[in-house]
């Protein structure tokens, strides 16, 4: 069984478990974990198929909340909060519905508990046509992503994920041949038919689309005692464009 790679910082008896989304890894978190650890022993996860952790040919929603339930065996910790961004959220959701005596307080940062249609073609199209061949130096790497994701934010974010080999060659860290090949079964719903009755906190991007004012009826379906904030001026990335914003209303949530 293999666990999945983690930073853990601070040292309380509350656990507290960070998720991040697709193409993500626990690195996106690091400044926020440093402030969450002044009150929990904070874990920053890498999924499967992502940053350090192992790479498999499954990886689906249920795999990963799996991952989760292996990793808290493994730390011999009876349950925590857990945090999901994105797709982070999916499998944070899934995880409190199939194991609810595992998660305490939940937060779900810009993610709804629905089909989300198909919308990273271009990120994945711009990943794809990274000719690695013919790459010197990390720079490169943004030249072959500019045609198809314009964006300089999202571009940096995903350079996040090049990383040297030990044969002086870049490469992705993340498996993108698995994650384009199994990417609808990561947008769409795959929750059960249960509900999740315990407290939860859904953080939305005030500029983000993700969640709608028409989801909270779905929201509450599966999570009857829920409540939906909103960052100010902030998209899907919420928690890196509004950091003091994210962490004051997930704090005030959390304690």
């Amino acid at each position: 069984m293999q666990i999945l790679n983690s930073k853990i910082i601070g040292d309380s008896q509350q656990h507290l478990i960070i998720v991040h989304g697709l193409f993500g890894q626990l690195d996106n978190w690091n400044t926020l974990g440093k402030k969450f650890q002044e009150n929990f022993t904070t874990h920053l996860i890498d999924l499967r198929n992502h940053g350090r952790s192992f790479h498999d040919d499954d990886t689906s929603q249920q795999a990963m909340v799996a991952d989760l339930e292996n990793y808290l065996n493994h730390h011999q910790i009876s349950s925590a909060h857990f945090i999901g961004h994105s797709l982070g959220g999916k499998v944070v959701m899934l995880l409190a519905l199939k194991q609810p005596e595992k998660v305490d307080k939940l937060i779900v940062a810009d993610m709804a508990p629905k089909d989300y249609p198909p919308h990273h073609q271009d990120i994945i199209q711009g990943l794809e046509n990274v000719d690695f061949s013919q790459v010197n130096v990390r720079n490169d790497v943004e030249e072959f992503m500019i045609p198809y994701i314009p964006h300089p934010t999202v571009r940096q974010f995903l350079l996040k994920n090049v990383y040297r080999k030990p044969d002086e060659t870049y490469a992705f860290r993340f498996n993108l041949k698995v994650l384009s090949e199994n990417y609808i079964g990561l947008v769409t719903n795959q929750l059960p038919d249960k509900t999740f009755d315990k407290p939860v906190l859904f953080l939305a991007g005030e500029k983000s689309d993700y969640i709608m004012a028409e989801d909270k009826e779905l929201i509450l379906k599966y999570f009857p005692h829920a409540k939906i904030e909103y960052i100010s001026d902030a998209g899907h990335w919420l928690h890196a464009e509004k950091p003091i914003e994210f962490l004051e209303k997930s704090l005030k949530f959390l304690l």
